[in-house]
């Protein structure tokens, strides 16, 4: 019997060159709309699933390959007696090579301009179906959903007549995930659509971006998902301009200052070594911000990660390449700076588009057996309400180094205090298991420094002690949500030291 492949497809890509050598090797070749024109126009000779079928596409196209004609030719066991008994008096014959891909769901759901009965018409319902019968049946049948496989299909099909098994099932375990990939983009769609916000069953889809030459460390395989979705200001859809592939530390530590810098408008640097900043600074230019960056921390900064939310100039890119660095991230480069960053061969060089500054609507991460998701920390200072707690009021520079200090202590591990004043962090303490801890590492780091400098501090203070370590450094304002039943005691404590202290009324932990 004449062997058959069925082929449907909306991306068209290689599929002529594919039928084409099909037609060679004698395969009938069936086909539906779209596809059957196209490859008729380029001189193949296609049989309509409407022919085999004996029965119209109906519905405008709703209902064309949901036959028994059809799946039936999918799901046959070639070797089973019965199925062939079965098949020949209902006349039906197999198929024995399927590729399909399906409705641009996806591509439709992000055009800004989508209705929703445009979403609706995307859900393609044939070609999954297709697809799952054909991909069960991976014993006898060969199923393509991708155009990368073409090739090694015919290369099998011209050696040997047929494909191989372990072939099959390695394409039909890539019909299943790209299926279930699908089936999620239409899910979520319609689950937003619901307003429902935490569904019985959650399911993501990632696509492979780079495979990483370890993880943490050289003991641990890695690999790097995008989100399809995800957002365009994200180190998954950056242009690495220059330098050799991320690391998985690298790609923690972009995204950590990803998140910090997106948090400016003013010209802003961020410099970030394991997943916290070292150094932050604000200025008139670029150039301006980054020095002070890189004053706040100038040992710390030494083989870090570096954001900025201009243009990396000329006078910037010098400043630049007088340290080691290994990633700066920036919305461009100037000519003059890439031709400076581009003589060290270890910098990373990448550009983001900051004018598309979305948000994720969900941050997610894993622990053993189980998912965590959370809204992103958006709480701004613009949002607090902020109450003065103490009898002096904080002057108009203080309050602009507050609102720096609070920018950045959200984006500090916790424990998590901040010295700065109002152009650029002085002291970073972070991670410890005491909130004094973390004020005392800050503190020093600052130094004298600190004296007419501002304390933030992620969460309340439990004890008056951060107050008195502030004191004795010569801090002048705090910021802090308060809450602690012990409030009381700092506000004396401040109001004996003659510091400021304004409360802001949310936390902002970071684990």
């Amino acid at each position: 019997m004449k062997k058959r492949a069925l082929l449907s497809v909306s991306d068209k890509s290689g599929i002529l060159e594919f039928a084409q050598e099909l037609e060679k090797m004698g395969y009938e070749l069936l086909s539906t709309g779209g596809t059957k024109k196209f490859l008729e126009e380029n001189g193949v000779s296609i049989t309509a699933v409407d022919e085999v079928t004996k029965f119209p596409e109906i519905l405008g196209g709703r209902v064309k390959t949901l036959h028994p004609l059809v799946h039936g030719g999918l799901l046959a066991k070639h070797d089973d007696a019965e199925h062939q008994k079965q098949m020949a008096e209902n006349g039906i014959a197999p198929i024995d090579i399927v590729c399909v891909n399906l409705y641009p769901f996806r591509e439709t759901i992000i055009k800004p301009d989508v209705t929703v009965d445009d979403a609706i018409e995307n859900i393609d319902i044939g070609g999954p179906t297709m697809l799952r019968s054909a991909a069960k049946n991976h014993a006898y049948v060969t199923v393509i959903v991708d155009a990368a496989d073409y090739a090694v299909v015919l290369t099998e099909l011209h050696s040997d007549k047929t494909t191989l098994p372990e072939t099959r099932r390695r394409l039909a375990a890539k019909v299943f995930r790209h299926t279930a990939a699908y089936d999620s983009y239409i899910s979520n769609y319609l689950t937003d659509l619901t307003g429902e916000e935490y569904p019985e069953q959650l399911t993501l889809t990632y696509e492979l971006s780079q495979t990483l030459r370890y993880g943490e460390n050289p003991h641990q395989k890695a690999a790097f998902y995008r989100s399809p979705l995800g957002s365009a200001f994200s180190i998954a859809n950056a242009d690495q301009v220059h330098g050799k592939e991320l690391s998985y530390n690298n790609i923690q530590d972009a995204n950590a200052a990803l998140q910090i810098i997106k948090e400016f408008t003013m010209p802003a640097a961020v410099a970030v070594k394991h997943m916290n900043p070292c150094g932050v600074g604000t200025g008139e230019t670029i150039a301006n911000a980054f020095g002070k960056a890189y004053e706040a921390d100038s040992t710390s900064i030494f083989g870090g990660i570096v954001a900025l939310n201009r243009e990396v100039d000329a006078e910037t890119a010098k400043q630049l390449a007088t340290i080691f660095l290994e990633i700066v991230v920036a919305p461009a480069f100037s000519e003059e700076a890439i031709e400076l960053l581009t003589q060290k061969k270890n910098i990373r060089l990448l550009t983001i588009p900051f004018d598309n500054n979305s948000k994720d609507k969900w941050n997610t991460i894993t622990v053993e057996g189980g998912l965590l998701i959370q809204q992103p920390d958006a709480f701004s200072y613009e949002d607090a309400d902020i109450q003065v707690a103490t009898e002096r009021q904080p002057t108009a520079t203080e309050l602009e180094a507050l609102k720096l200090g609070w920018i950045v202590v959200k984006h500090v591990k916790s424990n998590a205090i901040v010295v700065c004043n109002s152009e650029m962090t002085l002291g970073i303490g972070a991670g410890q298991m005491n909130r004094v801890g973390s004020a005392k590492i800050a503190l020093e780091q600052a130094g004298s420094a600190a004296q007419g400098a501002i304390m933030a501090s992620d969460a309340f203070f439990p004890m008056n002690d951060t107050v008195e370590a502030a004191a004795k450094a010569g801090i002048k304002a705090i910021i802090q949500p308060g809450g602690s039943k012990k409030d009381q005691e700092s506000i004396d404590e401040a109001n004996e030291y003659g510091i400021a202290m304004v409360f802001t009324g949310v936390r902002h932990f970071k684990h």
